[in-house]
């Protein structure tokens, strides 16, 4: 009886710190990542000031809430953070959009995909080749280029790119398709 006794004291013991933790904001859902998977994509910009090639990447991703990350990324209500610098972004600026073809392996939330390799410069999943903007490589530290899980989204202001969405981590980047094989 004694041994009955202890053992529910030691598991009661053990259980309280984890439903206290839950009360106060800890281990609940994630506001960023945690494989959260956003409906749609971001909306188009309606107007933006023309940014000057190669700018800071902070006017375009910063930290909007402290334990964010600081990249662009996507919060589990479905806002997306830094898809903010319009259609005049230099940056983005492609003079042949989709020049090798556009994707066709299937786009938006009923669509993840399994990065198989590569890296920024080069990734694969499915036969399909990407490789992250320039700009955007940055923002892509943290990714497993063997492993993450990604969804690929229209880009509605830089005609050629698209955004791969990292559900791990719940940041994106831009991608240009590069063909499959």
């Amino acid at each position: 009886m004694k041994l009955t006794i202890g053992l529910c004291t030691v598991a009661l013991m053990l259980a309280i710190p984890g439903f206290a933790q839950e009360r106060h904001g800890g281990g609940g859902k994630p506001e960023v990542g945690g494989g959260y998977v956003p409906k749609h994509g971001p909306p188009p910009m309606k107007a933006a000031p023309r940014a000057e090639p190669h700018a800071a990447p902070a006017q375009h991703a910063g930290v909007d809430r402290q334990g964010h990350p600081e990249a662009p990324h996507v919060h589990t209500n479905g806002t997306w953070v830094g898809h903010n610098t319009g259609r005049e972004d230099a940056n983005y600026h492609l003079d042949h959009p989709w020049e090798h073809g556009r994707f066709s392996g299937g786009i938006g939330r009923g669509h993840v995909w399994r990065i198989a390799g590569g890296g920024p410069s080069r990734f694969w999943f499915g036969g399909f080749y990407f490789s992250v903007a320039p700009y955007d490589i940055g923002f892509a530290n943290g990714w497993l280029w063997d492993s993450d899980s990604i969804v690929i989204y229209d880009d509605p202001d830089h005609p050629g790119w698209y955004l791969a969405y990292n559900t791990r981590l719940g940041t994106y980047v831009h991608v240009m398709y590069m063909g499959n094989s």
